[in-house]
């Protein structure tokens, strides 16, 4: 077990950081691979001591930490794939399989490389899947990139345990943990890290993202941020399986006591529906539950006070002080909407929007700030669906389902734009969330014992290269 000192513990890490990447950036993807799955493995073997103390440190039941235990483990091991099957490396090559290149052109290759010592902050919602070993520290140890994480006070114990489990698997300096606001900012402002991961609050991350590019030697700051996600229902979706649609809404926007970064937090509805009665007898259906901790709880109220108060908003279900929170729900009208900007509210709180036409709906559509994820319920071949669906600007966009739930697959995209995210082009989950810690570099006319693996002429990885545009394996 590798135990970083606490004197100076994040200059201490990143130097640390700093002397393993050579090694590790090159190492074959098998041997990467290999740790991946080993640190997938040492998580299944200690389920049940991570579960119990993860769910006395952020109240979050047994049956969805587990899932989230699976979750960390199917990145890792997914991880693993993306790194055996090399196609993530982007290997092209410009010149013919044989012969000369054409007069006057260069043998050119390129392939991406990764970035160096990356920080990434945990989340204080996702004690296993978004913190020490979760999808930023996979996808970034996948490229080769040595990753000193700070620790979520929310969960302090849980973070120390699987950090010690990853220290017995990995090479000492690959994985290091600290810990405090303080680390938090200085890790951002070391001149060893080369980049940094982060999920949580649009004030935080902004405060962040500040520190990395206000550095001598900006770095990209990949935060996930803040999001409404909005839920647009359409006169013949209401029509159809009104009151199915707003009971789901309840169980999708109450989730996790409403503190998932994909909880939608708009729900548009036509004017004139009669399903308010059916919205408070589901609200009040949820039991309370207890939140992460106390700061985001105090956060939450206050949040929601301002909500109340808004002009325009009035409550249908109030909110509850106790120790406990159970879910609230308001309403307001688009066009009231449209004079303020909504906000996301973290915690099991949503806003219902009424909305008089599709031109009222459209208009205040293209008011809102871009969200991670939106979702449209409609029928087949609904013309208000076809007009408002270019309205909603979103990382993800759902059809006939809810944001909650993010599937790591090749085609997810948890992102957006500001202030969903502060890197619109890159994805927190799913494989391509390994881009993020690569960068690309040219070779010309270098020789084949300066090369890369990737891009030698022999290719003895064995990984698809680009070659006139062609996908092979073959030597070139």
């Amino acid at each position: 077990m590798h135990i970083i000192p606490q004197i100076d513990p994040v200059s201490e890490a990143a130097e640390a950081a700093q002397l393993a990447f050579r090694s590790f950036a090159d190492s074959t993807p098998g041997e990467r691979a290999r740790l991946l799955r080993k640190l997938s493995a040492a998580i299944g073997d200690h389920r049940s001591t991570l579960v119990s103390v993860a769910n006395r440190e952020t109240h979050i039941d047994t049956a969805r930490l587990n899932g989230e235990v699976d979750r960390t483990r199917f990145q890792l091991q997914a991880f693993a794939d993306v790194v055996v099957a090399g196609g993530y490396l982007d290997a092209v090559i410009d010149p013919p399989v044989s012969g000369p290149p054409p007069a006057g052109h260069p043998d050119l290759r390129r392939v991406l490389t990764p970035l160096g010592p990356v920080g990434v902050f945990s989340a204080s919602n996702f004690p296993f899947a978004f913190s020490v070993l979760g999808g930023d520290t996979a996808s970034a140890l996948a490229a080769g990139c040595p990753v000193l994480v700070k620790a979520h006070e929310g969960h302090p114990r849980l973070s120390a345990l699987t950090f010690e489990l990853a220290a017995d698997v990995l090479p000492p300096g690959v994985l290091s943990l600290v810990t405090g606001r303080e680390a938090g900012q200085a890790l951002v402002r070391d001149p060893r890290m080369k980049a940094v991961g982060f999920t949580g609050s649009t004030a935080g991350g902004r405060a962040l993202f500040d520190l990395a590019v206000s550095r001598p030697d900006p770095i990209p700051f990949y935060g996930e941020l803040g999001s409404v996600n909005p839920v647009v229902v359409t006169p013949a979706a209401l029509e159809a399986r009104g009151e199915d649609i707003v009971r789901a809404f309840v169980a999708s926007y109450a989730l996790g006591a409403g503190q998932l970064c994909t909880k939608p937090g708009l729900l548009f509805l036509p004017a004139g529906h009669d399903l308010e009665d059916s919205l408070r007898a589901a609200v009040q259906e949820v039991a309370p539950a207890e939140m992460l901790g106390p700061w985001i709880r105090e956060g939450y109220l206050a949040a929601i006070r301002g909500l109340a108060s808004a002009p325009g908003v009035r409550t249908v279900v109030a909110p509850s002080p106790d120790e406990q929170i159970a879910p609230s729900l308001f309403a307001t009208t688009a066009e009231a909407l449209r004079t303020q900007p909504a906000e996301e509210c973290f915690g099991p709180a949503a806003l219902v929007v009424e909305y008089a036409s599709v031109e009222d709906l459209r208009a205040t559509l293209r008011t809102l700030r871009p969200s991670l994820a939106a979702a449209i319920h409609a029928e087949t071949g609904d013309e208000v669906a076809q007009a408002v669906h270019a309205d909603l600007d979103a990382g993800r966009l759902v059809w006939n389902g809810w944001p909650t739930g993010v599937a790591v697959t090749a085609a997810m995209h948890h992102g957006g734009a500001w202030p969903a995210t502060t890197a619109p082009l890159h994805t927190s989950v799913g494989a391509n969330a390994i881009n993020r810690w690569l960068r690309p570099v040219a070779y010309q006319d270098t020789p084949d014992s300066l090369l890369p693996q990737p891009l030698r002429r022999d290719n003895p990885w064995g990984i698809p290269r680009r070659v006139n545009g062609r996908w092979t394996r073959d030597p070139a």
